[in-house]
């Protein structure tokens, strides 16, 4: 019995490796990709952060790959690709040309959008209810709140007569971010006037054109350099918003977006139903609930601007 007992503990010695490198094999592995512009630091912080809440931590419960564009949109067929070939479960992105990436990279892997502006109007997804294929997550409506910037900006500034709209034209949600904005001028009675820049352009000669086309302020795509353009809009004097509130953070006038970490904790939530057997196809695609408002004061003095108490008094932030 002894001589038993003791074979049956060296067989589960022997065993336990085994099955423990079998685990290891299984162990998730997640694909992430984003274009880079603007910083993924505070999504991709948010992000693993809800993971981690539902039980996955990197390199011990879960394996991410992670491939950032590192701001030149060209590469994300490659890198989209790249995920693919490692036979990733899940690919998660961040932002409408990453999602146009994957979708063309493959059609079995599941593509979870922690965020995409318009999933619909672009083409990604058939319907928010039933989106189909392989592809679900967040939509975050961000074509809308750029029209609603509109408003925001001529409660804020009631001279202004034109805004710029700089777009960014590799991006296809650029098509409804524009006619949302160009909505909410004709409601508020204000000229719109595009700008698209382009990956490869600078963007001071976008901002020259502004001033020389006598522009009072600007609306930002949030796909483009956003930081950049906080600081040349503040030194061509130009009152300047966009949705993400990392805009305001970086300097610009103001934000108004869904609450980004909402939008990051659901799409970890996506993540977890697929690992655990659920397909794309019948989770339905949500959009944000809840919106956040910040308001950059320091900017606002630099730029010699007062900001109406009423606008103060909604903004969920104030930037000192």
């Amino acid at each position: 019995m002894r001589r038993r007992a003791v074979l049956a503990g060296l067989g589960g010695a022997a065993v336990w490796p085994l099955a423990a490198r079998a685990q290891q094999r299984h162990m998730p592995r997640v694909g992430v990709l984003v274009a880079g512009n603007p910083d993924p630091g505070p999504f991709w912080r948010l992000f693993q952060e809800a993971l981690r809440d539902l039980g996955y931590v990197g390199g011990q419960t879960v394996r991410f790959e992670f491939r950032s564009a590192e701001g030149q949109a060209a590469r994300l067929a490659d890198l989209a690709a790249d995920l693919v070939r490692l036979s990733v479960d899940i690919i998660v992105t961040w932002q409408t040309p990453t999602v146009q990436a994957a979708k063309q990279a493959t059609k079995d892997i599941p593509i979870v959008m922690a965020d995409s502006g318009d999933p619909v109007g672009t083409g990604l997804v058939a319907s928010l209810a039933r989106p189909g294929g392989n592809i679900t997550g967040m939509a975050g409506v961000t074509a809308e709140l750029a029209g609603k910037s509109v408003e925001l900006i001529r409660e804020m500034i009631p001279s202004v007569r034109r805004v710029g709209a700089l777009c960014n034209p590799s991006d296809p949600f650029s098509k409804p971010f524009l006619e949302q904005i160009q909505l909410g001028g004709r409601a508020a009675g204000i000229e719109i006037q595009p700008v698209m820049v382009r990956a490869d352009e600078a963007f001071d000669v976008a901002f020259s054109r502004l001033s020389g086309e006598r522009i009072d302020a600007v609306i930002v795509q949030p796909s483009l350099p956003t930081k950049r353009a906080a600081e040349l809009a503040l030194n061509s004097r130009l009152p300047a918003v966009s949705v993400p509130r990392w805009f305001a953070e970086e300097g610009g006038l103001m934000s108004y977006s869904p609450r980004l970490a909402d939008l990051y904790r659901e799409a970890a939530v996506y993540v977890d139903k697929i690992l655990k057997g659920a397909k794309p196809a019948d989770l339905p695609i949500q959009q944000p609930t809840k919106f956040e408002l910040v308001i950059n004061l320091k900017t606002a003095r630099a730029l010699g601007l007062t900001i109406p108490p009423s606008i103060l008094a909604r903004a969920d932030e104030v930037i000192e």
